[in-house]
């Protein structure tokens, strides 16, 4: 069966940069070892897999994978493949916000598309009430994976492992200097982080705006566009009183790529839990028919 695929290119208004996602969109009778094997070909950090939901509640059910693994959320990915349902006519387009909520493996969350004259501009995901555990890490280790000294760590805030779908170490630092500076060390990261976050997400933010990189213990080394660890370093930051809640923070990811990565986050309050709202554009680049 010939099912349709789409390349996106997400958070950014321009193709060849930000983070590639695939998504095939229609994803139907696919056992999850041929998903797997697709992700493998795709070859990308996630591609998305559209099926009919479980729940009536749900307007699709979203399946993430890694090159490697099922993940229960992404960001970049449920950005993306909102967009692309978007602009291929499954949002149903009105001026101005619609919500519609998606089936994941973190649960039935609520996305909004923002339209404007019919096309779709802007997606917003509401994550999961952020999570926190304390990172009790050899920091000169963490440092040598990085290929920084522990005087690049911020020395006010902690090394936090936090989670708004999927845990991820958050990594501040003292200077922009020292995000440049990152030079990984894949296996030497892998040991220190071990099974307990996704990725190292390293960030340099001052006031409401942040500077980043998302370091992986796997596959292609670094992520261009992190939304689920955008996330999670927005209620990082609220959490330590580094940003109110309600005040907006724009990310900059990937500029050490070469994929240039803008991605908005907003951070709420409710029922004593901080609620992140990720959001941001995307663009297509490529589309065919799968052999599957």
């Amino acid at each position: 069966m010939k099912r349709r695929f789409y390349q996106l290119d997400v958070f950014t208004r321009r193709p060849y940069r930000g983070n590639p996602l695939a998504v095939v969109i229609d994803a139907d009778g696919l056992a999850t070892p041929q998903m797997q094997a697709v992700a493998r070909e795709m070859n990308l950090s996630e591609t998305v897999f559209v099926q009919k939901p479980t729940t009536n509640s749900a307007l699709a059910r979203l399946r993430i994978f890694t090159t490697t693994t099922e993940l229960p959320l992404a960001g970049h990915p449920v950005i993306g493949t909102w967009f692309l349902l978007a602009e291929l006519g499954v949002v149903p387009a009105r001026e101005g916000a619609v919500r519609v909520l998606q089936q994941t493996g973190a649960g039935v969350l609520p996305v909004e598309i923002f339209f404007e004259k019919g096309k779709p501009q802007l997606v917003t995901m509401t994550q999961r009430p952020a999570t926190f555990r304390p990172a009790r890490l050899d920091r000169k280790r963490l440092a040598a994976a990085l290929g920084l000294r522990p005087s690049d760590f911020h020395s006010e805030l902690p090394l936090e492992y936090v989670s708004t779908g999927i845990f991820n170490l958050i990594v501040p630092l003292a200077s922009p200097g020292s995000l440049a500076r990152i030079e990984l060390n894949v296996p030497a990261l892998r040991q220190v982080l071990g099974s307990h976050s996704v990725m190292a997400y390293c960030a340099f933010a001052k006031g409401h705006q942040a500077r980043a990189r998302g370091m992986l213990p796997w596959g292609l080394a670094e992520d261009p566009a992190t939304g689920s660890a955008a996330g999670s370093m927005g209620a990082y930051l609220v959490r330590h009183k580094r940003l109110e809640a309600g005040q907006p923070l724009e990310i900059v990811q990937g500029v050490e790529m070469g994929r240039t990565s803008e991605i908005y986050v907003n951070v709420i309050e409710a029922d004593g839990y901080l609620v992140p709202k990720v959001s941001g554009s995307a663009v297509r680049v490529l589309e065919g028919r799968l052999e599957a």
